[in-house]
């Protein structure tokens, strides 16, 4: 998978690093210390100094992305994967990175950023592009939707997986709207959402299963 895709990675490597970059050409403009972390309302609740700011979070992040890779390249079940997973893969941690990279520095810089609204934005969209991505996903142990029945049944992953897909678009969809309300409905809103992306495949692949049984499969 890594071979296949050396230029690919090595730009979202890059990308994932580009917040680390900013912050050294804005160091002298960063204040010492500024927030890292919102709560699900908005409401700032951890912060850090500027060169934890600057250059820790770039790094873990990356670490985590190549931690990513590594786990799915390893998988033997993805050596015919879909490349628009595997695309999936690779692009998700350096997009986080982006737009943390975003929020972080635009509060710190002083501007007035919705913590709630650009949050919203992003996880709508995120369980958009992964409900696209979601049915295309072949039978394996580091991508998808791993649980018993679908690993052990690759009828069943299939069926839960288009289903799992759906579910997310529409979600994220709903999420997206959830960006217009008031940040405290907003979250609550979300959370309630992501709970029903968990659960509704959940469910659905466990009747898949006892349909399976019923019929002897």
């Amino acid at each position: 998978m890594i071979k296949n895709n050396k230029l690919k990675i090595a730009v979202a490597s890059v990308v994932t690093l580009l917040p680390m970059l900013f912050g050294l050409i804005m160091w002298n403009k960063l204040p010492d210390v500024f927030t890292i972390h919102w709560a699900a309302d908005g409401t700032p609740d951890g912060f850090a100094s500027k060169a934890v700011g600057v250059f820790l979070m770039p790094a873990v992040l990356v670490l985590l992305f190549w931690l990513c890779l590594i786990i799915t390249a390893k998988d033997p079940k993805n050596k015919n994967q879909s490349p628009k997973a595997i695309t999936m893969v690779i692009w998700v941690v350096p997009a986080i990175s982006v737009i943390m990279g975003v929020l972080v520095y635009g509060t710190a810089l002083g501007f007035d950023i919705n913590v709630s609204t650009l949050m919203c934005l992003l996880v709508g969209f995120m369980a958009i592009t992964v409900g696209n991505y979601l049915p295309k996903c072949k039978q394996n142990y580091t991508i998808g939707i791993k649980i018993a029945w679908t690993l052990n049944s690759e009828e069943n992953w299939n069926a839960t997986h288009r289903f799992a897909g759906k579910v997310w678009f529409i979600c994220g969809i709903f999420i997206l709207v959830c960006a217009f309300l008031p940040s405290i409905i907003a979250a609550a809103c979300m959370l309630a959402i992501l709970v029903i992306m968990v659960a509704l495949p959940f469910i659905y692949s466990y009747n898949y299963h006892k349909k399976e049984k019923r019929s002897g499969e």
